[in-house]
C-alpha cells in the first residue's frame, strides 16, 4: 500500500504558512457567478482610459514573431527607459511586472538568517516575497489613524526602529498602496540618509506618474548618490498595459547585475516588450490619463464630501474610504449592482474600501450605487 504523504510539510516552512495574493475579482468571474452584464470594474487600479495607441500599434507589429523567442536581455526596452530616465542599461533589471521584481529581490538578498522591513498596511506582496525565502518579517507600525496628515501611512522613524543587525531589505511604497498616502522628498531623502548602507531600500512607485504634488520625490534622481537603492515602477498602472505584464527596478549597475543572475530567462515576453517601448514614448497618451484621474480623485473628493464618507489622502489612482461598518457587506452588495470594488480586510482594514478611480461616468455610477447599498 502507497504511503500517504503531506505535501504540505515538504514544503519550505516560509510557503507552509503564505497566503497566497488576493487580486481584485475578474469581470468574467462575476459574470459567471450572478449572471450579469455591463459591470464595472474599480478594483484593480486599472488605466480606465485603456492602454497606449503606440502600445497597442506596436502590439500588433510584435504579433508576426510569435515563433520566436523575445530578446532574453530586454535590449531595447532597457535602452529606451535608460534614455527617459537619464540612466544606464545596465542598472535596470526587467519583470514580469513590478511583482516580478519585487520576488527577484527577496530571492537575491534575503534568506532564513536575514530579515526585512516593511510598513503596516503595505502592499501584501512584500511580506509574500519575504516569507517565501524564509527571511524574518518585521513590521512597522503605521501612522495613527487619527489625528496625523498622513493617517495610516508610513511612519519613517518607527521603519528606521525596525532595522537590525541581520536586516538586508527594507521595502517603501510611494506612495503606498492600498492607502494612497505618500512621503515627501525632505522626509524620504533624510530617511535615506540614516539607512545603514549595507541595507537594500526598496522604494516602490508603482504610481508615480499620477502624482502632481510638487513635493513629491522622484527616487530615480538619488541612484547615483545611494548605491543601496533600489526603485521600481511598472507599466501595469498609467501605461495601461496590467494584461502583459512588465515592470522594471533601477539601481547600482552592482545590484542590477546581482538581480539579473536570478531572473528567469524570457521573463518578459515579446508583446510586452514592444508594447511596453512604444507606451514609454507616448507623452499624450500619459498627459490625458494624468487630467483624467486628477479630475475623477476632484470627483471622489466632491462626493465623500457631500455624503460625510472619510477617505484616506491620495495622490495615486485609487481612494481608500472608511464605510464605518464591515465592508464585506457593502462590497457584495455592490457586485449585484454590477460594480466590482476592493475590500482590503486583508491589510487589516475590515471596514475600508478602495475604489479605482474611473473616467467621469464611471465615477458616478460607482457614486450612485454605494449610495443606493449604504441606504438599503
Amino acid at each position: 500500500m502507497q504511503t500517504t504523504v503531506d505535501f504540505k510539510t515538504l514544503a519550505v516552512t516560509g510557503v507552509q504558512a503564505l497566503q497566497p495574493y488576493q487580486p481584485g475579482k475578474p469581470i468574467e468571474e462575476l459574470e459567471r457567478e450572478l449572471g450579469i452584464t455591463n459591470i464595472l470594474k474599480l478594483a484593480s487600479n486599472e488605466n480606465p482610459l485603456g492602454s497606449s495607441p503606440k502600445a497597442q500599434a506596436a502590439l500588433n507589429a510584435a504579433l508576426q514573431t510569435l515563433e520566436l523567442y523575445p530578446d532574453g536581455s530586454g535590449y531595447q526596452l532597457k535602452a529606451a527607459i535608460a534614455a527617459k530616465f537619464g540612466l544606464n542599461s545596465k542598472q535596470i533589471t526587467l519583470g514580469n511586472g513590478s511583482n516580478d521584481v519585487l520576488d527577484i529581490i527577496a530571492r537575491a538578498y534575503l534568506d532564513k538568517d536575514c530579515s526585512a522591513v516593511f510598513s503596516e498596511f503595505a502592499f501584501a506582496v512584500y511580506p509574500i516575497a519575504i516569507q517565501a525565502v524564509g527571511a524574518e518579517l518585521r513590521m512597522a507600525r503605521a501612522n495613527s489613524p487619527t489625528h496625523h496628515a498622513m493617517p495610516y501611512g508610513h511612519n519613517l522613524p518607527n521603519i528606521a526602529a525596525k532595522i537590525t543587525h541581520n536586516t538586508r531589505v527594507v521595502f517603501i511604497a510611494n506612495p503606498n498602496n492600498p492607502t494612497g498616502t505618500w512621503l515627501n522628498t525632505s522626509d524620504l531623502h533624510r530617511f535615506l540618509q540614516t539607512v545603514p548602507t549595507d541595507v537594500i531600500v526598496v522604494i516602490d512607485e508603482a504610481y508615480t506618474e499620477y502624482v502632481q504634488d510638487p513635493e513629491f520625490p522622484n527616487a530615480l534622481a538619488w541612484l547615483d548618490e545611494f548605491p543601496n537603492l533600489i526603485v521600481t515602477r511598472t507599466f501595469s498602472k498609467i501605461y495601461g498595459l496590467a494584461g502583459l505584464r512588465v515592470g522594471y527596478a533601477a539601481s547600482s549597475p552592482t545590484v542590477a547585475d546581482m538581480l539579473n543572475r536570478v531572473r528567469q530567462p524570457f521573463n518578459v515576453n515579446s508583446l510586452a516588450l514592444a508594447a511596453a517601448q512604444a507606451a514609454l514614448d507616448d507623452d499624450e497618451f500619459l498627459q490625458q490619463s494624468v487630467v483624467t484621474n486628477a479630475a475623477g480623485l476632484q470627483q471622489w473628493f466632491a462626493a465623500c464630501a457631500e455624503n460625510g464618507w472619510e477617505y484616506m489622502p491620495t495622490v495615486g489612482n485609487f481612494i481608500t474610504i472608511n464605510m464605518q461598518r464591515p465592508a464585506a457587506p457593502l462590497y457584495e452588495a455592490l457586485l449585484r449592482e454590477g460594480v466590482i470594488v476592493r475590500p482590503i480586510g486583508g491589510y487589516g482594514l475590515p471596514q475600508h474600501l478602495r475604489i479605482t478611480v474611473g473616467t467621469a461616468a464611471q465615477n458616478t455610477r460607482c457614486i450612485n450605487a454605494l449610495q443606493k447599498v449604504l441606504n438599503a
